[in-house]
């Protein structure tokens, strides 16, 4: 009993081939696993649902025990009453059709339609008692999936997340983190379903054997039935899916502010016009097609349920006749197939919801379990001190699938006190350098030590606590302007004041205050009291993260990209400022060699490999030194009358 999926592809029109070079495909869980539901049957479906039940269970054990013993005394009670209700409805017909006066025969059917009432309220009272259960219960299992889930993905290795494999596999998880409440929804409709048919079946096998025979007979094509319309309808969104969402994709430009330049003076708008009502009518045929397929399925199903449903009554009409059944027993055996009929189209439909919710929620485990073998390990002996003295020996590193080391035998000190610069061109590994030092990258080979702790037997977290960040490119949160400065040290109560006095050493204080809702503003727009920020107030607002956070080891790279020249200097200046402590180390990462005249050292990398060190007089006396030639090139921008053939005068050091 398997559908397929529908032969016929989706139809593709000439904005996609032009646009897209064809279907535009989603790299996605749910496309996936679009074949594997599209070629399961109800029967591989009913055999998965032990495992994906038990899956369940021993999440809600683990969170609470007790609710789950409750909702499965009131999954068994429930069944309990349909059976009490089924067998009340039997003992009233009985009544009222033996012979006998009417009111005699209303009297004595009484205690039954006490029974059935009593049986109807009692299902009435555990449906409120499970609502109720379920209400407890479902959150507590719903916030230990996905804090288990988010909780790994804060603690994986920064190396194991760049490894594509690995990323897309954890990726995978997070919509697991959305099927667990439909999982648990489901499992309590199937799990209901089943008592009240096993319920109904066990009145109708009292009431004669052939009853039950009758009940297969109408159940196999309401279930095949079943099946067809809903893997039917899975198909038309499996075809449909991608077109709707390829279409919102193209038209997603035309409500974007930073498109509409291009919207305007290139005409990209009337393009887009033109391939939106394209791709409409393309999709309006579609629809029209898969309307007539399933409309055909529902036909083909509902004549083999009436055939079924007739042969069973005929069967009910031979043993009336035959004497074996009374027709009390008759009109019993009608409410009995009736209703059973309905719980099976119910855990039909649940069965195939749960196989879908299933896969996610086992991607979701996987990913967790993948996670674990790639975390940051915890424990370990902590970096304490005042100030971070950081030495690398015989460094190397590689990332994840590179064929080499972006990092190759690299020995330095990064001194406490002290501005470091690392120079190189692109590519040398000045930044890959920086996240090993930070301590988010382990070294493939050598070893790195704080203040004498080497970093595989150091507690992680306390180096992290050494550190502050100032990257190249600020993370933008989606928050208030003073929550995204409050971020840098998130552990600790929020300090207005100490916010505001962090935006005053970067400059960014007077821009915040005049902002309609100074640091409450939302810093993206689209929302109410949304703003936007420029490049260069961005990374002025990183310069306050940065200072607000008030580490001793204190990494930035890049941090003038976005600053005009006056800005550019006023930065360098603070981030010198703070090494007045004598304990406060900077480790600057820039192209602006101009800036790093004033570093205590200077280590100058080349294709991952350490070439120079010293100050930038020291680097200036070598005449063939790569970081003369590189200075040289950047003056000569500035300077197109000096001669930098001569060598450079000896200077003091």
């Amino acid at each position: 009993m398997k559908v397929r999926k529908p032969p016929t592809q989706p139809p593709l029109s000439e904005s996609e081939q032009l646009l897209f070079s064809g279907t535009l495909r989603h790299d996605q869980t749910w496309a996936q696993y679009a074949d594997p539901l599209l070629r399961m049957s109800f029967w591989s479906m009913a055999k998965q649902f032990p495992s994906m039940l038990a899956m369940i269970t021993r999440v809600a054990w683990r969170e609470d025990p007790r609710a789950l013993l409750v909702l499965v005394a009131a999954q068994l009670a429930s069944g309990v009453m349909t059976a009490f209700l089924l067998v009340a409805t039997n003992q009233v017909l009985m009544h009222l059709f033996a012979d006998g006066p009417t009111p005699e025969k209303l009297k004595e059917s009484l205690p039954a339609l006490l029974l059935g009432g009593a049986s109807s309220a009692g299902s009435v009272l555990i449906g409120c008692l499970m609502v109720r259960i379920e209400g407890h219960l479902y959150p507590k299992i719903e916030l230990s999936c996905t804090s288990s889930y988010y909780g790994m993905l804060a603690r994986v290795e920064m190396a194991a997340m760049e490894d594509k494999d690995i990323q897309r596999k954890l990726s995978l998880g997070q919509h697991g983190t959305d099927s667990v409440r439909r999982m648990l929804d489901n499992s309590v409709s199937v799990i209901s379903g089943l008592m009240s048919l096993g319920a109904a079946a066990i009145v109708l096998a009292a009431l004669h054997p052939l009853l039950v025979l009758a009940l297969a007979l109408i159940a196999a094509p309401r279930w095949w039935g079943a099946v067809v319309v809903m893997r039917r309808a899975y198909a038309s969104r499996h075809v449909w899916v991608d077109h709707a969402r390829a279409l919102a994709v193209l038209i997603y430009p035309l409500t974007r502010a930073n498109s509409t330049p291009e919207l305007r003076v290139h005409g990209a708008g009337r393009l887009l016009l033109r391939a939106q009502r394209d791709m409409e009518l393309t999709a309006a045929k579609e629809k029209a097609r898969l309307a007539g397929a399933e409309a055909g399925t529902e036909m083909m199903a509902a004549a083999m349920s009436g055939t079924a449903r007739v042969i069973a009554y005929a069967i009910l009409w031979w043993l009336l006749v035959a004497g074996g059944m009374p027709l009390a027993a008759a009109g019993t055996a009608v409410v009995a197939i009736r209703s059973a009929t309905s719980y099976l189209n119910s855990v039909v439909s649940q069965l195939n919801r749960m196989c879908e919710e299933s896969l996610y929620l086992t991607d979701m485990n996987a990913a967790v379990q993948l996670g674990a073998q790639h975390r940051i390990p915890a424990g370990g002996a902590p970096v304490t001190g005042r100030g971070v003295e950081v030495v690398l020996d015989d460094v190397s590193f590689r990332y994840p699938n590179a064929e080499k080391c972006a990092l190759q035998e690299l020995s330095l000190t990064i001194p406490k006190g002290k501005v470091v610069a690392l120079v190189g061109e692109n590519g040398s590994g000045k930044t890959t350098l920086a996240g090993v030092v930070a301590g988010l990258y382990l070294p493939t080979r050598g070893t790195i030590t704080y203040n004498g702790v080497e970093v595989r037997e150091a507690n992680r977290e306390s180096i992290f606590d050494q550190v502050a960040l100032l990257p190249q490119d600020v993370n933008c949160w989606p928050m208030t302007v003073g929550a995204n400065i409050h971020i840098g040290d998130g552990d600790k109560p929020m300090d207005r004041t100490a916010i505001a006095a962090a935006a005053e050493r970067a400059a960014i204080r007077t821009v915040i205050e005049e902002l309609p809702h100074q640091y409450d503003s939302i810093a993206l727009k689209g929302f109410e009291r949304g703003v936007k920020l420029s490049g260069g107030q961005w990374q002025r607002v990183g310069a306050a993260r940065l200072v607000y956070r008030g580490r001793h080891l204190v990494i930035v790279d890049e941090p003038t990209a976005a600053l005009d020249a006056r800005a550019e200097v006023e930065m360098f200046e603070s981030l010198r400022a703070l090494t007045d402590d004598g304990v406060t180390t900077v480790l600057l990462i820039t192209h602006r060699l101009a800036a790093t005249a004033s570093a205590d050292m200077i280590y100058v990398l080349h294709e991952g490999r350490l070439l120079e060190s010293g100050s930038h007089q020291e680097l200036m006396l070598h005449e063939d030194g790569h970081y003369r030639e590189l200075y040289h090139l950047q003056a000569s921008q500035y300077d197109t009358t000096a001669d930098f053939s001569a060598k450079v005068p000896t200077q003091k050091t």
